[in-house]
C-alpha cells in the first residue's frame, strides 16, 4: 500500500485528497493543525481548521478562505477521510487523522498530553503512522505539574508586589500567555497585558474561553501607577523601552527551555518558569505508545536523538525535515510587536 502522506518542499502532502497539512509554501488547499505562525501561514488558496482555531487564524491572517470542522467530524476529501482531534497544545489545536483505504496516518502538529485547563485536552488517536514533533525530546525535559508552576509564579509575583515592583513575564501571545493568565492569582494585584496579547485574549474570550480580567497597556497608560501589578508581554518586550516605562521591575520568562541550566541568563531575565505548550519526554513517549503506530516520523526538535531512542524501542522511526519552529528559545513573537 502506498504511503498516505509524502514529505515535499512545500509541506506534508496527501495525494489521495490533493491537500497539504501545515504547508510552509503557497498551495491550493491547506489543512491547519493550529494558529501559530509556523503552522498557519498566509498565502494558501483555502484553509480547513477547527472551529476553535478559526477566529485567531482570521485575526492573524486577515481575509482568507477558511472552512471549519468540528472535533471528531469526518470529512471526505477526494479518497481520503479526514478528522481533527484535540492536541492539547493551544486553544483550537488539533491532530489530523487521515484514512486512505484503511491505512491511517496522524499528523500531530504540536501537542502536549497534560491538560492545562484551557486548551482542549489531548486525545490519543490510533493509527499506523504517526508524525510527531520532538521539540523537547530529551530525558532532561520533564515538566512540573501545572499546579506547582502556578504556585511558583504567584509567589514570585507576590514578593515583587510587596517590594513595590512590577512583575513582567514574557510569553508568546497565543497559548503561553493565556496559560499564565489562567494560573495567576488576581487577588495579588492588577494584571496588565501587552496590546498584542490582549488582542488574542479578546478573540478567545469571545469564543467562551475563561480568562481573568486584564488591563490593556496603551501609549496613554500611566505604567508607574501600577506598581505591584503583573504584566504579561511578548518575550521581545523584556528589557525593551516598552518595559522600562514601568519603573522598578522584576522580569521572568516562561518556557520549557528554562529546564536547562544557564538559559535564564541567556534570556536576561531575573526568573525562569518551566512552562511549555509542548510535550515533555514522558509525554512524547506516552503519546506515541498510545497511538499503537509502528511507523513514527519525527520533526522539529531533537530529531536525531529521539529517532535513535525510538528505534531502540522497536519503532520504525525516521526524521522528517520541515519548516516548523517548535518552541524556539531565541525566536521573537514577531506577529505581536506593538509600539505602545
Amino acid at each position: 500500500m502506498a504511503d498516505v502522506l509524502t514529505f515535499t518542499d512545500r509541506g506534508i502532502y496527501c495525494a489521495a485528497g490533493d491537500f497539504y497539512v501545515d504547508p510552509w509554501k503557497s498551495v491550493d488547499r491547506a489543512l491547519i493543525t493550529h494558529g501559530h505562525a509556523d503552522h498557519a501561514r498566509w498565502g494558501m488558496g483555502s484553509y480547513l481548521a477547527t472551529e476553535q482555531a478559526a477566529p485567531v487564524m482570521r485575526m492573524r491572517l486577515g481575509d482568507i478562505q477558511l472552512d471549519t470542522i468540528r472535533y471528531g467530524e469526518v470529512r471526505q476529501i477526494g479518497s481520503a477521510s479526514v478528522s481533527f482531534h484535540p492536541a492539547g497544545h493551544v486553544p483550537g489545536s488539533a491532530q489530523i487523522r487521515i484514512d486512505v483505504g484503511g491505512e491511517v496516518w496522524v499528523v500531530s502538529g504540536d501537542y502536549k498530553v497534560v491538560s492545562d485547563g484551557l486548551s482542549e485536552p489531548f486525545e490519543p488517536v490510533k493509527c499506523h503512522a504517526f508524525i510527531s514533533e520532538c521539540t523537547f525530546g530529551l530525558p532532561v525535559f520533564t515538566w512540573d505539574s501545572p499546579k506547582d508552576v502556578a504556585a511558583k509564579l504567584n509567589t514570585w509575583w507576590a514578593i515583587a508586589a510587596a517590594e513595590g515592583k512590577t512583575a513582567i513575564v514574557g510569553a508568546y501571545s497565543l497559548g503561553k500567555a493565556q496559560r499564565i493568565l489562567s494560573s495567576c492569582d488576581p487577588s495579588i494585584g492588577p494584571i496588565l497585558t501587552h496590546a498584542a496579547i490582549e488582542n488574542t485574549n479578546e478573540v478567545l474570550r469571545g469564543q467562551g474561553y475563561s480568562l481573568p480580567d486584564t488591563v490593556r497597556v496603551t501609549a496613554e497608560t500611566d505604567r508607574k501607577a501600577y506598581r505591584g501589578a503583573l504584566v504579561v508581554a511578548p518575550p521581545s518586550a523584556l528589557g525593551s523601552a516598552w518595559a522600562r516605562k514601568f519603573g522598578a521591575t522584576t522580569t521572568a520568562f516562561a518556557s520549557g527551555w528554562m529546564a536547562l541550566r544557564g538559559v535564564r541568563r541567556r534570556r536576561a531575565a531575573d526568573r525562569g518558569f518551566v512552562m511549555s505548550d509542548h510535550a515533555d519526554w514522558p509525554g512524547l513517549n506516552s503519546a506515541i505508545a498510545e497511538t499503537g503506530a509502528e511507523r513514527i516520523f519525527v520533526t522539529h526538535g531533537y530529531t536525531s536523538v529521539f529517532r535513535k531512542w525510538l528505534e531502540s524501542q522497536g519503532y520504525d522511526a525516521k526524521i522528517v525535515e520541515t519548516d516548523y519552529d517548535g518552541e524556539s528559545l531565541d525566536a521573537t513573537d514577531t506577529s505581536t510587536e506593538d509600539a505602545a
